[in-house]
């Protein structure tokens, strides 16, 4: 069985439910995540309500884990969304990452990423873990490297004309 809620020291983390498809359109319009990640098109929150729908609830369907969200515990405030993916054009699932700008910086990345990449570990069956990034998002690569995923190549993901930075780290 496979847990649907983790908890950190600070952090709790659930399933992105369409609940939080308000919090979904602020996260996915803020500046860093347009430049890093891209522009998802989503202007509304019915429109972010549909992504949740098609995008992020058939994995947790089908495989009982997917896209979190990241709470804070202290003041249940919504912060950030943590998850691993089965992404197009990749074989070994990827952990991503995104949050609210003033949230960013504060090791809130780390404490959720690495929990939820002990839990994929323990629970979901996976043996590797992968993440990409663009070249210029120092940041993220800085985290990917703190939790353990090293660089491999340079890839390009299907539709999109970016080449990224790959990094894999498996479960020793």
């Amino acid at each position: 069985m496979i847990p649907q809620t983790f908890e950190t020291e600070r952090l709790s983390l659930r399933p992105m439910s369409a609940e939080d498809s308000a919090f979904i359109l602020e996260l996915y319009n803020q500046p860093n995540f347009l430049k890093y990640i891209g522009d998802k098109n989503i202007r509304t929150v019915e429109e972010a309500e549909e992504y949740i729908k098609t995008r992020f609830r058939p994995q947790i369907e089908k495989l009982g884990y997917g896209n979190y969200l990241i709470t804070r515990k202290e003041d249940k405030l919504k912060i950030g969304s943590v998850g691993i993916f089965e992404r197009e054009g990749m074989e070994i699932h990827d952990i991503g990452f995104s949050f609210l700008g003033e949230f960013e910086g504060k090791g809130y990345g780390f404490e959720a990423a690495s929990e939820l990449m002990k839990q994929a570990f323990a629970h979901f069956g996976l043996k590797k873990v992968s993440a990409v990034t663009s070249k210029d998002n120092f940041a993220s690569q800085k985290l990917i490297e703190k939790l353990g995923l090293r660089f491999q190549k340079l890839v390009f993901l299907p539709n999109d004309p970016e080449e990224l930075m790959y990094y894999e780290t498996e479960n020793v």
